[in-house]
């Protein structure tokens, strides 16, 4: 049983409330590191007018300006996320980072790539792994060949694939990794997962996650706040899981067409109803429910 004096924080708190500190940046360095498999030095980490102003964004997502191991400049956005519209989020929160810190004209000559990796808390899909990768490609209709794009850098014109120059995503499924952690990605799952760290760790970030991520090295507000974070990340699983389960049971026991359409009434209701309780603009949930502007304000 693990001991209370060893008890980490988990990371999606800890990328709220202590991983923006400079003093702190060796830890997100290391997740870092490790996810996007090359060596990153973390400059700043990026602050808006538009992040001050929504406490949900300033709580859910971060952008980091760093340098990579071709000694070039990169940012990167990361989203903690359990919520259903999460591909929306994505999309967001990397269209947020283009238009708030590139500046038209020089986006590729100062600011190499944009990655935007999200720690996604509930089960997305279908797939088989943990952990995936997505780029842009530009496929030929008739030839099948792979686009080559002319770009200009440093007054001088070559080639690039869209790949090197489009954001690139990484999808981390949290909940999906089930193995003995061995290697240092599989130790970050293992962390990212339950909140746990060998104490032998040698992976990027981890043995100083060790040392700055305890959780009774928190101040006892702190600690009250990071409980009441664990029991409302609880109840919006169990609602979530409740109206899945719900609606699938009601569809088998009736066995009609109206039994399951039913059940998936009561859990687009369910999960509006939820979703509505933590503040998430009308305007969302309807785009993620289905459900009509009206029947969301009677809930």
């Amino acid at each position: 049983m693990e001991e209370l004096q060893d008890k980490y924080v988990r990371f999606d708190w800890a990328i709220k409330r202590l991983l923006r500190q400079k003093a702190n940046f060796d830890v997100l360095e290391g997740f870092l590191t490790v996810f996007l498999g090359e060596k990153v030095t973390i400059l700043e980490i990026l602050e808006s007018e538009s992040n001050q102003l929504s406490a949900e964004d300033k709580f859910n997502r971060v952008d980091i300006k760093a340098r990579n191991s071709k000694d070039e400049i990169i940012i990167i956005e990361i989203q903690n996320t359990r919520e259903l519209y999460y591909l929306e989020r994505i999309l967001y929160g990397v269209a947020k980072a283009i238009t708030e810190h590139i500046s038209l004209g020089e986006t590729y000559y100062k600011v190499k790539k944009i990655y935007s990796i999200s720690v996604l808390y509930f089960d997305i899909g279908k797939g088989n792994d943990y952990l995936y990768y997505g780029q842009n490609h530009f496929v030929g209709v008739h030839t099948g060949d792979h686009l080559q794009v002319n770009v200009k850098e440093r007054d001088a014109i070559v080639s690039r694939m869209p790949a090197e120059i489009f954001p690139e995503y990484v999808l981390i499924r949290v909940n999906e990794f089930d193995k003995v952690a061995v290697t240092p990605l599989e130790e970050w799952m293992k962390y990212l997962k339950d909140g746990t760290i060998r104490p032998d760790t040698t992976a990027p970030g981890l043995s100083e996650a060790r040392k700055k991520l305890k959780y009774f090295s928190m101040p006892p507000k702190e600690r009250m706040a990071y409980d009441e974070h664990l029991s409302a990340v609880m109840i919006q699983n169990d609602v979530l899981d409740s109206a899945k389960l719900e609606g699938k049971i009601e569809g088998r026991a009736e066995g009609r067409a109206e039994g399951r359409a039913e059940g998936r009434d009561e859990e687009r209701f369910s999960i509006a109803r939820n979703m509505k309780q933590l503040g998430i603009p009308v305007d969302v949930i309807v785009k993620s429910t289905g459900l009509t502007s009206g029947e969301i304000e009677t809930l």
